[in-house]
């Protein structure tokens, strides 16, 4: 089967790239690999447009990014489970030293993830941001302000590890 050119070439240079950024989005390398498959598989549809643009690379993360909002927006809660998922190492996942970071960045709201990720990871501006997510550049800053605090509170070191006063 004859496949739309530069498609495979796109996909062999930047999908490990792609699946990083669908971790940090999502959290969890499962929905990193679900969200994935789903951005490449519109891409491909849509490639005979895309190749046209500047820069595929950023479509796709475009895509990426409105596919894991529209998916927050449609499941609003988490489930949680008894038991917490096996953490299968990946090399396009971050080291262990980095993990404590990700964990409590995976911890913050969805809405909040989001918007650190596009602004940290990603380098957007808020205008951008709040294009890419839909909502307001206001919103963008103060979901951003409350994602940083939460961060801040809980990687900042407690007390106790300081050692006691004598």
């Amino acid at each position: 089967m004859d496949d739309e050119p530069g498609f495979d070439r796109f996909v062999a240079e930047h999908a490990d790239a792609l699946l990083r950024y669908g971790y940090v989005l999502a959290g969890n390398p499962h929905d990193a690999a679900d969200l994935l498959q789903e951005t490449l598989f519109r891409v491909r549809r849509a490639w005979p447009r895309v190749r046209r643009k500047d820069n595929p690379n950023s479509y796709a993360r475009t895509t990426m990014a409105r596919l894991h909002i529209s998916i927050w927006r449609r499941h609003r809660r988490e489930h949680l489970t008894g038991d917490p998922p096996d953490r299968a190492g990946h090399e396009v996942f971050p080291f262990e030293k980095q993990q404590g970071l990700w964990e409590e960045l995976s911890a913050l709201p969805r809405r909040q993830r989001a918007v650190l990720v596009l602004r940290y990871y990603e380098q957007l501006t808020d205008a951008e941001i709040a294009k890419v997510l839909g909502i307001s550049p206001g919103t963008v800053r103060s979901q951003a302000s409350r994602g940083l605090d939460k961060l801040r509170s809980s990687l900042a070191p407690s007390p106790a590890t300081h050692g006691s006063p004598r």
